[in-house]
C-alpha cells in the first residue's frame, strides 16, 4: 500500500520562510482562496503546489498556508472581482522593517501581496493529494 505523506512545514525564520517559498513555486492559487482575518491578524492561502520534494513531482497537493500575527494586508496588481482568477505564486521574501517584517508574496505578472508582521510565523500544511 502506497503511504500518503502529508508535507507540515512551520517557519519562524528566513530559512524556513525560503524551504515554504521553494515548496510553493509554481503553485496555483485562486483569488477565492486568500482570506485575512483581521481580528485574529491571520492570512490564509489556499494553494495547488507541485510536489517538489517527492519523487513524483507530476503530481499536486492542496495545501494552507498560513501567516500568524499579520497587522496589515496590501496587494498589487489583484483583482479581486473575479473570486475564480488563477494566480501563479512564483516566491516568498520578506524585509525587516524596524520592528515589523514585510513578507511578500511575489506572483507571476507582477501581482504582489505583502503582510506587515510582527514576527515570522509561516505554517505550510498539506490537506490532501491530487493529481
Amino acid at each position: 500500500m502506497d503511504k500518503k505523506y502529508l508535507a507540515k512545514i512551520i517557519a519562524r525564520d528566513n530559512e524556513g520562510l525560503q524551504m515554504i517559498s521553494a515548496c510553493c513555486a509554481g503553485a496555483e492559487v485562486k483569488i477565492v482562496g486568500i482570506k485575512y482575518l483581521q481580528k485574529n491578524k491571520i492570512f490564509l492561502l489556499s494553494l495547488k503546489r507541485p510536489r517538489i520534494e517527492t519523487v513524483n513531482k507530476d503530481k499536486k497537493v492542496d495545501s494552507i498556508c498560513k501567516f500568524e500575527f499579520v497587522d496589515n494586508v496590501k496587494s498589487k496588481k489583484i483583482e479581486q472581482g473575479d473570486p475564480e482568477q488563477i494566480l501563479e505564486l512564483i516566491a516568498m521574501n520578506y524585509l525587516k522593517n524596524n520592528d515589523s517584517y514585510e513578507i511578500n508574496l511575489i506572483f507571476a505578472n507582477n501581482a504582489c501581496i505583502t503582510l506587515s508582521t510582527e514576527i515570522i510565523e509561516v505554517t505550510l500544511e498539506d490537506q490532501n493529494e491530487n493529481t
